[in-house]
């Protein structure tokens, strides 16, 4: 009965998707609905990849596919605090003070990237999406594209470097699996002669008319945009482009977009909710944390093994983001040559073998009435950047410092199950407080079989957890209770 019923709402949300017709206007545009699939997703993969990936470097704690920002912001602005300025000085004794950033095109040749072995990584590790960038600020767009070339020379893979439509390439590998394919777009380019001296142009006849030829090839299941931060939504006429994308575009039926699209608009209009480097955030639309595995989303060579996150890490990262709802978008960044780092491999292929144990907890799952069981303490995460790393995790669970509470457990639920996942395995027992167990509930460690004893005691569950030795564990770093049929 609950799969006639999961199938009832699915059908319900694909009419609502494609029978309705939508107004150039906020009020219509958010009637839009989120489809089931991405709420249900909650693992995905995000890709940096463009002519930044060639010198592959800025200063730890910065963006590398910022490259170019920093390096021609030093030479136009210069100054010796400007925080370009080791970018400059990096690239003027890497490559020399009269090579211009549009060098990269040539040298981005992505001459090792196959795209059924990139499509067969991201299965494994379990992502239900990705999100490949088309054309981050740069310009530079990773598809023929006519519109690329309009600053007066050609500025595409098709006929730069590659000489390869790599969003077409990997979008046909992806559509082989069941990964959905989303593409990223930024709306601004740094120093497009447009956007610097003539900004309605830029919209009107270069905008518009690329992001439009975008959809239109590849008719992505994801539109995420992003650089929208320089004007309103009206300049951007982002009302109006996304009535054509829900009415008129070859992905009208079922494309989602996110919610950056003009200046304060983000978790306020458009479809899904967009985080970044953040954590404790929770809303009551669709949403999603995006971060890279170190800092940078962009491949950097500047950043050493302890700057990446640990696989433990990024599990209960996952975990965190999931028990408030959220998905979870995880940035690798590839070379020039098209190699995905292997230190990056690892912490996915790490991800996907959790995921193979515990994904039911965590696919298709929504909030539970609480999402963590907390100890007493102060609960409030200390950090000084204004981007929060990805270690405030592992203080709050596995790692934390005097005086300060940890999350003990966190919830997630489906059909009338609840998942209690611990993110440390429990010694002998477990206490689930703020449970009530029915006459028909069974607990179970998700990878184990046999049902796990337990009693009531008041309104807290504890659960008689068996004794394993390190190569019994079903898995590593967070393991999984299953609580059925909960009152």
């Amino acid at each position: 009965m609950k799969r006639i019923w999961t199938l009832i709402c699915l059908m319900v949300a694909v009419y609502s998707l494609r029978a309705q017709e939508y107004e150039a206007n906020w009020e219509s545009l958010d009637q839009r609905p989120v489809p089931a699939w991405f709420e249900d997703a909650k693992f995905g993969i995000f890709i940096h990849w463009g002519p930044y990936s060639v010198p592959a470097w800025s200063p730890k704690g910065t963006y590398t596919e910022w490259y170019q920002y920093w390096l021609q912001s030093k030479k136009l602005f210069g100054n010796g605090d400007f925080e370009g300025d080791e970018v400059y000085r990096y690239h003027v004794k890497t490559y020399g003070a009269d090579f211009p950033y549009y060098n990269f095109g040539e040298m981005f040749t992505a001459d090792l990237f196959d795209p059924e072995e990139w499509a067969e990584l991201f299965e494994k590790a379990g992502a239900k999406y990705i999100v490949l960038t088309s054309k981050h600020h740069d310009g530079f767009t990773l598809w023929p594209n006519e519109q690329a070339n309009d600053r007066g020379f050609a500025w595409n893979s098709m006929e730069v470097g590659a000489k390869r439509d790599l969003v077409g390439e990997l979008t046909e590998a992806v559509r082989k699996t069941p990964v959905k394919m989303g593409v990223y777009y930024s709306l601004y380019e740094w120093y497009h002669p447009w956007w610097q001296n003539d900004k309605t142009r830029f919209v009107e006849e270069h905008y518009l008319p690329q992001i439009k030829d975008l959809v239109q090839r590849y008719q992505p299941d994801i539109l995420w945009t992003d650089g929208e931060w320089e004007m309103e939504g009206e300049q951007w006429k982002s009302e109006e482009f996304l009535a054509w994308l829900y009415n008129e575009s070859a992905a009208k039926d079922d494309i989602l977009v996110n919610d950056r699209w003009g200046k304060g608009l983000r978790q306020q209009h458009g479809g899904y909710y967009t985080t970044e480097y953040e954590a404790g955030k929770t809303f009551d639309k669709p949403w999603e944390e995006c971060r890279g595995m170190g800092f940078s989303f962009g491949y950097n060579q500047n950043e050493d093994a302890q700057d990446y996150n640990s696989a433990q890490a990024l599990i209960l990262m996952l975990v965190d983001i999931v028990s408030n709802g959220g998905n979870l978008l995880l940035d690798i960044g590839p070379d020039a040559r098209g190699s995905i780092p292997p230190i990056m491999q690892e912490r996915l292929l790490a991800i996907g073998q959790w995921l193979q144990v515990n994904g039911e907890a965590i696919y298709g799952t929504r909030k539970w009435t609480q999402a963590a069981q907390w100890s007493d303490g102060d609960r409030k995460i200390d950090h000084e950047k204004g981007y929060l790393g990805g270690d405030y995790i592992l203080k709050q669970t596995v790692d934390p410092a005097p005086g300060k509470a940890v999350k003990e457990l966190f919830f997630t639920q489906k059909e009338g199950d609840v998942y209690a996942i611990s993110p440390i395995y429990p010694a002998e027992d477990l206490l689930i407080k703020d449970i009530q167990a029915s006459e028909e509930t069974e607990v179970t460690l998700l990878g184990q079989d046999a049902p796990l004893d337990f009693e009531q005691r008041g309104n807290d569950l504890l659960v008689k957890v068996p004794r394993l030795a390190s190569n019994q564990l079903p898995c590593a770093y967070a393991w999984s209770f299953r609580i059925t049929n909960v009152e």
